[in-house]
């Protein structure tokens, strides 16, 4: 059976790509998507999904509104545009979409799909953890009905890539994220240690060029933005697949070394906010809370992720 999933995300270049994977993949079922504030305003995240859903002819899966700040600290509504373009959709121009989010809060959203059916949808989440970690809060029995929880965010023993310690996802809501890390439920992360490995290069561009698609000219366009901000900042002549790569954790999960450790977020207020940190030497003496990805066979992955942009493209 495939898996269902629902999606929360803040469309994004990489948000899309992911949107783009997961439909693309029979081994899962997208069921719903659920948008936060992140990559650019929540206004825009929201737009950009169901415009993208418009242009896929995805339009039967509904789109919940969620929370346009993080729980505590100041959101940074523009910094996604440096490397996500303006809109957040690099230079794609899509039209203004037709369809209009469900009323439900994404929030109340979340906890009414994954109470009704307890332990049989897998959450994803993509973007800032500020819808989930308010569902945690809201609704006690809201973590015992997630059958799991696929995050991307954190890094582990990388860098960051919002401060030097940090990652985008955890620090733009790090105190959602530490609710969610300690909430119960079963979680496999995707951090940067295995992202930065999955690089999406300008012949991976070409290759797609050539299908000649309004699919594959979309995702040349999408990344462009992107790809630009990577070679110039961080020195890649490519652009990491972040959200993309946790596809693989449903359809390929031979690709990626995952371990158990107790891993939490750092919240204390100082130059580590928002540090994901894993006790590797059992300090703590607790136990593993978190399964995280700390190697991937990134090309491996890419050839993937490009094999099925290209059969999708023809679809």
């Amino acid at each position: 059976m495939p898996t269902r999933i629902i999606l929360d995300t803040d469309p994004g270049a990489d948000d899309a790509l992911a949107i783009m994977l997961m439909l693309a993949s029979p081994e899962n079922t997208l069921e719903a998507i659920t948008t936060v504030h992140g990559n650019v305003t929540l206004d825009k995240t929201t737009r950009n999904a169901l415009a993208l859903l418009e242009f896929l002819n995805a339009t039967h899966i509904p789109v919940a509104k969620g929370c346009t700040v993080p729980l505590l600290k100041p959101p940074h509504p523009a910094l996604g545009e440096v490397v996500h373009g303006s809109s957040g959709m690099g230079r794609t121009n899509l039209p203004e979409p037709k369809t209009q989010p469900i009323k439900t809060h994404a929030v109340d959203y979340l906890i009414e799909r994954f109470l009704a059916e307890p332990k049989e949808l897998t959450l994803f989440a993509i973007g800032p953890l500020t819808n989930v970690a308010l569902a945690i809060r809201q609704e006690p029995k809201f973590a015992e009905c997630v059958k799991e929880l696929v995050i991307m965010g954190g890094a582990i023993r990388s860098g960051g890539n919002m401060s030097p310690l940090a990652e985008f996802n955890i620090s733009e809501d790090p105190h959602a994220a530490h609710v969610v890390f300690n909430s119960g439920i079963p979680i496999t992360l995707i951090p940067l240690d295995v992202t930065y490995k999955c690089l999406f290069t300008a012949a991976d561009v070409e290759r797609l060029d050539k299908v000649n698609t309004p699919i594959s000219k979309f995702i040349r366009d999408v990344t462009a933005d992107y790809m630009e901000f990577y070679l110039k900042y961080e020195g890649f002549n490519g652009c990491a697949l972040h959200d993309p790569l946790t596809v693989a954790a449903i359809v390929a999960p031979e690709l990626l070394q995952i371990e158990s450790h107790y891993i939490n977020v750092d919240i204390s207020g100082g130059v580590s906010t928002g540090k994901t940190y894993a006790d590797f030497m059992k300090v703590t003496k607790k136990p593993a809370n978190i399964k995280a990805a700390l190697d991937v066979k990134g090309r491996e992955f890419v050839d993937l992720f490009v094999e099925r942009m290209e059969r999708f493209s023809k679809q």
